[in-house]
């Protein structure tokens, strides 16, 4: 039941200062004017606001939720900073030097409206470092399983390029620390973000003692990678999976593919810790697919079956996309449910147990009088 298992939640209000957006003023440059010129393409004026997507209140959306409505065995903590030595697993040198560079800027960093600004750097560095911090955790045996609730996202960042909203890959920087750290000698990594997760599959598709396993929507959909026969490259081959879905897809196909998928490459691989891109946009609010909470829940129960069999119960998910503040809070607690030992909330048709009460109620007048 819940509260069986202790979960620790990473929050730190220190991913707050990452707050781009478009009416301030960006360094000169190209970058800049491109940009510009997408928004005044958009038909609305010079003048048109636009705001930043990835915005502060996405994680205090959540935060305040899990305040309000707290779950038994939850506990939220502090997070902390990555070191340049921990960033260097995965980024190069020269790509962090360059973000430095521009601390307490505003910039454009790539077209598709990856920004900073003067407190995105140290953002960025403690949602890296928060996951980090959470592996620690699940391998000291503080907490059986940990989440964190970070901005900016990472999986689409690589070894030296930020892009879609994300500038370190967190989820990589904890699976090269729980290696170097922990000697791990292997990682799952797996992705329900609606949208794949590039960054990741970059950094890690030479490598064989990682599996990248990514549910997402299909191509054209961004970023338009991810496709079935991306499988890994030289040595890492066979250990990239990628489940392209239309558009449509909801909690069943999400759950076929887990079970039939995920489960017998699990059973293959026996990871040592199994960590998760939890992306809440496959929601159906998001308009990118069509999942539900009770699909989160379920897939949140099969995870820590795996996870209990073969990792000693190490789980570690950190927060990737979503973009309605609601809809995200609520998918993270119906995900936290299941790992504090809540039972998996099985999915149903939306509607279907509507219908059969309206059925009831009108049925009624139809049925012979004696």
């Amino acid at each position: 039941m819940t509260g069986d298992r202790d979960v620790l939640v990473f929050y730190d209000e220190r991913m707050l200062q990452h707050r781009p957006e478009a009416e301030e003023p960006f360094l000169p440059g190209r970058m800049n004017s491109r940009v510009r010129g997408i928004l005044d393409g958009l038909g609305l004026g010079v003048q048109a606001k636009w705001s930043y997507p990835e915005h502060p209140g996405r994680v205090t959306a959540v935060h305040d939720l899990l305040r309000a409505e707290p779950i038994p065995g939850v506990r939220l903590v502090p997070g902390e900073k990555a070191t340049l030595e921990q960033l260097q697993r995965v980024h190069t040198t020269s790509y962090i030097e360059s973000l430095h560079e521009l601390e307490g800027q505003q910039a454009w960093l790539d077209i598709d409206t990856t920004a900073i600004s003067a407190g995105s750097i140290e953002a960025a560095e403690v949602a890296a470092g928060s996951v980090i911090a959470a592996v620690d955790a699940v391998f000291e045996g503080q907490s059986d399983s940990a989440f964190v609730i970070c901005r900016p996202p990472g999986h689409h960042a690589n070894a030296v390029r930020a892009r879609g909203f994300c500038l370190f890959n967190n989820i990589a920087v904890g699976a090269a620390h729980a290696q170097a750290h922990w000697d791990a000698e292997r990682v799952l990594i797996v992705d329900w973000d609606a949208h794949h997760g590039n960054g990741t599959q970059d950094i890690f598709a030479a490598d064989p003692s990682v599996m990248f396993f990514d549910t997402h929507r299909a191509a054209p959909f961004y970023p338009g990678t991810g496709q079935l026969d991306e499988v890994g490259e030289g040595l890492g081959e066979g250990t990239t999976v990628n489940v392209p879905l239309p558009g449509d897809a909801g909690d069943r196909a999400m759950i076929m593919a887990f079970e039939t998928i995920l489960v017998p490459a699990v059973e293959w691989f026996k990871p040592d810790l199994i960590l998760v891109s939890a992306g809440m946009d496959a929601h159906i609010t998001e308009l990118c697919m069509a999942m539900t909470y009770d699909g989160y829940s379920t897939l949140t129960g099969i995870l820590q079956r795996l996870a209990d069999t073969y990792c000693h119960g190490r789980l570690v998910m950190a927060l990737e996309g979503g973009y309605n503040p609601d809809t995200l809070a609520r998918c993270t607690r119906a995900t936290l449910e299941v790992m504090a030992g809540g039972e998996p909330v099985e999915p149903r048709e939306p509607g279907m147990a509507e219908v059969a009460e309206i059925a009831d109620f009108h049925n009624s007048a139809f049925a012979d009088s004696e």
